[in-house]
């Protein structure tokens, strides 16, 4: 009767176990909503999922841990595809030769080559692209 009105479960009903007597002469709901409101008789929280586990092990992620061999489930392209990874290469590549160029220490013809090389993957990344403009003698040393 107790679970019907506080509208839960029946292991969700908590009754003071130092007041069962007066529980137990309690037969219509007045009675029982007599208890509830003096706090004989109560209602459980609900039980929830706890996501701490969840949350350390996620934090572990972001660190870099559990990422090893048995920690894997697609292939390497899957879990970085080829794409991305160019994605990522050609965009430094591209923002380095538009610095140079705003910069005017290219022009705009080598800019124009150099843009060109890099799309076809003649580059490797942008330390490779650097290297190659200093050996062909349009960047000095010095500069990054």
């Amino acid at each position: 009767m107790a679970a019907e009105i506080l509208k839960c479960g029946e292991n969700r009903v908590w009754m003071d176990p130092d007041r069962c007597e007066e529980i137990a002469r309690a037969v219509t709901r007045a009675d029982i909503r007599l208890l509830i409101k003096g706090g004989a008789i109560a209602k459980k929280p609900i039980k929830g999922i706890s996501r701490a586990r969840k949350k350390k092990l996620k934090a572990q992620k972001e660190k870099g841990r559990r990422r090893g061999h048995g920690s894997r489930k697609g292939a390497k392209y899957a879990r970085y595809p080829r794409k991305r990874r160019w994605v990522v290469t050609i965009r430094a590549m591209r923002a380095y030769l538009r610095q140079l160029r705003d910069e005017g220490k290219i022009d705009r013809k080598t800019y124009r080559m150099y843009y060109l090389r890099a799309k076809s993957g003649v580059f490797r990344d942008k330390s490779h692209l650097r290297t190659h403009l200093i050996a062909e003698g349009i960047l000095k040393e010095e500069e990054k």
